[in-house]
């Protein structure tokens, strides 16, 4: 059995990582675009955050990875919309040079430490713990990650939200309404890969440092916990497509917990990641082919009893 701080610390970082899972809603689900800058704008993300922490300003280190990871966005949506360049290439094309960017922005050090720096964590920690003891890290990535979600619901609600969720839909209807289909894409991109660094903003503060490889597989991850929410939960309006991906996220972190309780070397995880991945793919063909075969047994059965 899971033990509470195992619990407690999936459901943290659950609450993180349900950023990137969510940035790839608005992306892959809305938008119908593959965006492969997710890895290297997850890493930016944490970059820029413990780069402003070690300045000393861990809420502002928030706002600027989300501004250069909507720069990040912009980059990819130029490649695509006015260079012709393929989404999946222009995703590839971006996040290859972030590479670079992201270690420039460290220093060109391929890890920065924050152990001595205040974080959003260390001042929630002096405002709750008194009152909520060890859960204050909770309390601090729930409520980032509510408000983000809050907001993008809000947001896809508008009429520029409806003109982007319809460009994704049919872009030829949309351009047919003299909407500029390059804009909504942008836009899509730039808040796409804002709330994907925002999350390797907190993540960085959360594990007090910053290395250059953190965004590795973070396409996978996410599209995991997308997947799995939408197979449990279901689709529906913008609510319930948002509260799958936190239910995705929160559950994709609780099934790595257990496999690092079955004693699954970490070496392993991403292997793990992949096969959660397929299963969640196929899930919906699998319980087609499980109630097609109920139905089968059914109708044989019910031809012997006559």
């Amino acid at each position: 059995m899971l033990s509470l701080s195992v619990v407690q610390n999936a459901l943290e970082v659950g609450f993180i990582y349900a950023l990137v899972a969510l940035a790839l809603f608005l992306s892959y689900s809305i938008l119908n675009i593959a965006d492969m800058t997710t890895d290297g704008g997850f890493t930016l993300g944490c970059a820029v955050s413990a780069s402003v922490c070690i300045m000393g300003h861990p809420v502002l280190a928030l706002f600027a990875a989300m501004i250069a990871g909507a720069m990040a966005g912009f980059i990819t949506a130029f490649l695509q919309t006015k260079l012709g360049v393929p989404s999946i290439l222009a995703g590839i094309v971006t996040n290859t040079g972030l590479y670079t960017v992201n270690l420039a922005v460290m220093g060109f050090s391929s890890n920065l430490s924050l152990f001595n720096c205040d974080s959003i964590f260390t001042l929630a920690k002096d405002a709750l713990s008194p009152v909520v003891g060890s859960w204050y890290k909770l309390i601090v990535a729930a409520l980032i990650t509510l408000i983000i979600c809050t907001l993008t619901v809000l947001f896809l609600g508008t009429r520029l939200g409806i003109s982007i969720r319809a460009t994704g839909d049919n872009p030829d209807m949309v351009r047919a309404s003299s909407i500029n289909t390059a804009t909504m894409i942008t836009i899509g991109l730039c808040l796409s890969n804002a709330m994907t660094s925002l999350s390797g903003a907190v993540l960085a503060q959360y594990n007090k440092s910053s290395d250059i490889n953190l965004g590795t597989g973070m396409v996978v991850i996410g599209l995991a916990s997308l997947i799995i929410g939408e197979t449990l939960v279901g689709k529906g309006g913008m609510f319930r497509c948002v509260l799958a991906v936190l239910v995705g996220s929160v559950l994709y972190r609780f099934i790595i917990a257990l496999a690092l309780k079955m004693n699954v070397p970490a070496e392993c995880l991403k292997l793990v990641s992949a096969i959660i991945v397929g299963f969640a793919i196929a899930l919906p063909s699998l319980k087609n082919w499980a109630a097609f075969q109920k139905r089968k047994w059914a109708a044989l059965h019910g031809k012997e009893a006559q």
